[in-house]
């Protein structure tokens, strides 16, 4: 029996790229995009003529780029920066995101691609492979996850050097208070979600309802489930590139940073998530409101590497300023039924629709990673039949929590992140070290710094 491919190792054919163009005929400026650990898009731009040839082969990147920080240093310390003479790997693309990028002008376009060693073999410290090994192995447990993305940001204007929330175009308002769900406020910004989702009709993002979230300037979108945990990681990752060139071109910034403002709710992403089985049925519907055994024991995992992952769901210094009680971001291993205070909540609805909404990740956190370490402890649980206890009723800020301890700063998510075995066998060894080394790094150099608020707390004082 022929093993079945890799699930991230799909490559898209060159009569992908040779269709594309024969109706683009007008594309000249094409950007191959790579997504690293740390979450941020980089790459090349190509003109036309490149591009097949990109479809037929592949294209040499740098390998040291996979493990950049998110300045763009090298991290030096991982060993694949000189060590490893700084050698070419091969990208390839992913197929179905070769698509326009309006926002870039008329005649530019966009494609998604993965990391390949010279032999072929997909790379390890790649974070779509690291969530398509993750997919294959639920595969053989005859599961599918079904994953939507809500991402939750902030507009901001930034002409003034700190962020303030920006004016609507439409109206030139600049809001000033919350206004949850305010109408109003998606009236001021009219204009930009307009062209937004033009974008993402233009790129096949399928984007749903909109909102005005828990502060001025804050909002959140939805993009709707799919059968393709890898697909819509994909969908996430361009997503984000769309509000942020978007945002640009109506004048001001698209911030996914979890916690831009002090005194302001932080942003979000949160993950929703069942299980389909071998006939396509929902594993997880039931006329029960918590659901099957099995979504039972998904949450029992869920929780059970809640702390271990927390170095990838708030993955940088700024994620922990937004975490806590009352906030809407969940500070303990808790879940519940049609229950915001939670971490992991069944939402109300149909016994057809029940699924698991997980709610801890920053909006910064890197979405291939993020569902990766999701589906990871919901593969742990319904292996070993974890019990995830009672669900919460009422405050999950002020329930009484298990032994499950969360990591309330960076550098302990780091080191629970590094010690841990299971994430060790589900992600990978060698992402686990690089991700950690990295993530290390990054925090001593932000440490380093010397702040204003050094100044006024200690020049005088100290």
């Amino acid at each position: 029996m022929t093993k079945p491919p890799h699930s991230s190792n799909r490559i898209a054919s060159a009569q992908e790229a040779v269709d594309f163009f024969a109706a683009n005929p007008d594309v000249d400026a094409v950007d191959i995009i790579f997504t690293n650990m740390c979450g941020v898009p980089r790459g090349k731009r190509l003109r036309r003529h490149e591009v097949v040839a990109v479809y037929e082969s592949g294209r040499f990147l740098p390998g040291s780029v996979l493990v950049v920080d998110i300045t763009g240093r090298d991290t030096e310390e991982t060993g694949l920066v000189w060590e490893d003479g700084d050698a070419d790997r091969h990208v390839k693309p992913v197929p179905g995101t070769l698509v326009r990028t309006p926002w870039l002008g008329e005649n530019a376009a966009q494609f998604l691609t993965s990391f390949y060693e010279l032999d072929g073999t997909p790379n390890d410290l790649d974070p779509r492979h690291v969530l398509g090994n993750v997919i294959d192995r639920l595969a053989a447990l005859g599961l599918t996850p079904v994953v939507a993305v809500e991402l939750e940001f902030y507009l901001v204007d930034i002409s003034q050097g700190r962020p303030i929330p920006a004016k609507g175009p439409a109206t030139g308002h600049r809001s000033s208070d919350i206004q949850v769900y305010g109408l109003r406020e998606m009236e001021d910004f009219k204009p930009f979600f307009d062209d937004l989702y033009d974008a993402c009709d233009a790129q096949g993002l399928p984007l749903e309802s909109a909102i005005s979230e828990y502060a001025a300037g804050q909002f959140e979108l939805t993009l709707r489930h799919k059968p393709d945990a890898l697909r819509a990681a994909d969908d996430a990752v361009m997503y984000k590139r769309v509000v942020k060139g978007v945002a640009a071109r109506h004048g001001f910034e698209a911030t996914f940073m979890a916690k831009p403002f002090e005194e302001s709710a932080g942003s979000g992403m949160h993950l929703h998530i069942s299980m389909n089985d071998e006939s396509g049925a929902n594993a997880f519907a039931s006329e029960d409101p918590e659901g099957t055994e099995l979504l039972r024991h998904a949450i029992g995992g869920m929780k059970a590497l809640l702390a271990e992952s927390m170095a990838i769901f708030a993955p940088n210094a700024n994620s922990f300023r937004r975490f806590k009680a009352n906030s809407y971001a969940p500070v303990a291993a808790t879940w519940g039924v049609n229950n915001r205070t939670v971490s992991l909540r069944i939402p109300a609805g149909s016994p057809a629709s029940r699924h698991v909404e997980h709610r801890i990740c920053g909006a910064d956190a890197n979405p291939y990673l993020a569902v990766a370490a999701v589906l990871a402890a919901m593969l742990h649980g319904i292996s070993n039949k974890i019990d995830p206890g009672a669900p919460v009723v009422g405050n999950g800020y002020e329930a009484e929590g298990d032994d499950i301890r969360l990591p309330n700063h960076w550098a302990a998510a780091i080191e629970a992140f590094d010690k841990s075995a299971l994430l060790r066998d589900y992600l990978g060894d060698r992402f686990v070290t690089n991700y950690a080394v990295v993530k290390g790094v990054e925090m001593a150099n932000f440490m380093a710094q010397v702040t204003e608020l050094d100044y006024t707390w200690y020049l005088r004082n100290a």
